[in-house]
């Protein structure tokens, strides 16, 4: 029998009267993980409003003892590592050793953003008045709704909850339908590690119904969202219109540019993980493989030689090295993707679902390999699935040229032995995140992660500017003086 939830609104799971409901299923099997309430405008209105009523108190907490909360968090979800990261497998797809990595680096956020419970900086500078004294402190927006994706279903939720927590606001949550087992599962660590009613809600169900219930509302102050670049630019505009503080964290088409003075088995290990892990399901996956003309047949025998032992099945076997794709939408999305590719580009390797026995029962796609020249519709748009188009270029500057001319900017990377070169392409590259010698995925939580162009509109989550998008900047003056002081007029002149 599946499992059932309900909405969390004011610290009590509740299941609204007569509600609708949609279950979420394993896409390796197809078998139901869970069953879930598909939340309506009024549960939406319900949980906005518990976070409203407990702002106050929670803003009031101070941030050391809200950092507390955080740490107990993080210590509970170690407890519970192996299950929840089991959970993430089974509920999204990535192999086992990725559902881990989802909820360690949940863990390792949700411990680095109690930290800034003892900090939250804000800065001092001198007056040019005697006797004043100018700071700046940190207050938190008010009601923030997160709006996540499936692909990180643990680590992205945190990513946004345990910065808005720390910095003092209350939340409403909305995860991706196809995750939600995952988002109780979140929620309950908060839940079990003392957040106050009302403090954390979650609301699931539809883009259509809940996020749009939620941009609407003018008590949400803010908004963070991660997921599509078209559904982004309109929740943008749509908050806007509110003047709500809009955080996107949108798509990319991240390029790999392999030189001729590569360490080609480094960067074989590293085009591999970058494009297939996930199975190319993540924002930063390895989408294009930009090569230098001197290494280019060589390299792409020695890949697809790999990929003939790349195992593609189970994903909690330990030893496959790519599961499903998460759902039967994305499988469409992608296999439509591949008949473009094989009108427009040379197929090398792969192409097709995989059929036959288990295969049957899940959305496997074959890892997927073209040879294409720029500008082509696979090596410009986001696919979002195991796809990697395979590009020859002549020099270092047509690579850049060519890794720079897409709508996106998230990630980038470069394989050179050349020290020179390298820093060249730190400057050059149209990107938020540059790796050098390693592949485009692999972001350490306290870093900045985000991008330019059409990747986002200009803010960062991660590291300690985390907090930006849940925090205002108040400037306080203090004069001690004891007498009128008139800053930018003489004081021997006059009004």
């Amino acid at each position: 029998m599946t499992e059932e939830f309900g909405l969390f609104i004011g610290g009590a799971w509740t299941v609204p009267p007569n509600a609708r409901r949609f279950e979420t299923i394993n896409p390796a099997t197809r078998e139901s993980v869970g069953s879930f309430v598909s939340g309506t405008a009024d549960d939406v209105g319900r949980a906005i409003a518990a976070a409203e009523k407990a702002f106050p108190d929670w803003k009031a907490t101070p941030a050391p003892k809200r950092g507390d909360l955080l740490l107990e968090a993080a210590h509970r979800l170690k407890e519970r590592k192996s299950e929840v990261g089991r959970l993430v497998t089974r509920e999204m797809g990535k192999v086992i050793a990725e559902g881990l990595g989802d909820v360690q680096e949940s863990i390792d956020f949700i411990e680095y953003m109690a930290g800034e419970g003892r900090r939250l900086f804000g800065e001092t500078v001198p007056s040019e008045l005697r006797s004043k004294f100018c700071l700046t402190v940190r207050q938190p927006k008010g009601v923030v709704a997160c709006i996540t994706p499936w692909n990180f279903p643990t680590a992205i939720p945190n990513w946004k909850i345990a910065a808005a927590l720390i910095s003092g606001n209350t939340i409403v949550f909305k995860p991706a339908s196809n995750t939600a087992r995952c988002a109780v599962e979140v929620v309950r660590i908060y839940e079990e590690a003392g957040v106050p009613p009302g403090v954390l809600n979650l609301v699931t169900g539809s883009g259509g119904v809940v996020g749009n219930a939620l941009v609407a509302d003018p008590r949400v102050r803010t908004i963070s969202f991660t997921g599509g670049v078209e559904t982004g630019r309109d929740v943008y505009v749509r908050g806007a219109q509110g003047l709500k503080m809009v955080h996107l964290e949108l798509g990319g088409k991240n390029p790999v540019i392999l030189m001729e003075d590569a360490d080609l088995g480094l960067a074989l290990d590293g085009v591999l993980f970058g494009a297939f892990g996930t199975s190319g399901q993540r924002c930063t996956a390895t989408s294009r493989l930009i090569v230098h003309e001197a290494v280019y047949d060589e390299f792409l025998d020695r890949l697809t030689a790999r990929l003939d032992q790349f195992t593609v099945g189970d994903p909690l076997d330990p030893k496959t090295g790519m599961g499903p794709v998460a759902s039967a939408d994305q499988e469409r999305k992608i296999l439509e993707y591949i008949a473009v590719g094989k009108q427009e580009a040379r197929l090398r390797y792969g192409g097709a679902k995989l059929t036959g026995g288990a295969y049957d029962r899940g959305f496997f796609i074959q890892p997927t390999i073209f040879e294409t020249k720029h500008g082509t519709r696979i090596s410009k748009e986001e696919i979002f699935g195991p796809v990697l188009s395979v590009i020859r270029v002549g020099s270092y500057d047509e690579a850049v040229r060519v890794a720079n001319d897409v709508d996106f900017g998230l990630s980038s990377s470069i394989y050179t032995r050349d020290v020179n070169r390298a820093f060249r392409a730190m400057d050059d590259l149209e990107a938020g995140i540059t790796y050098i010698n390693a592949p485009t995925i692999g972001a350490e939580v306290q870093l900045p992660f985000g991008g330019v162009k059409n990747t986002g509109n200009g803010g960062r989550e991660a590291g300690s500017v985390a907090i930006e998008e849940f925090t205002e900047i108040k400037t306080v003056f203090v004069d001690f003086s004891s007498r009128l002081q008139k800053a930018q007029i003489e004081e021997d002149g006059g009004e």
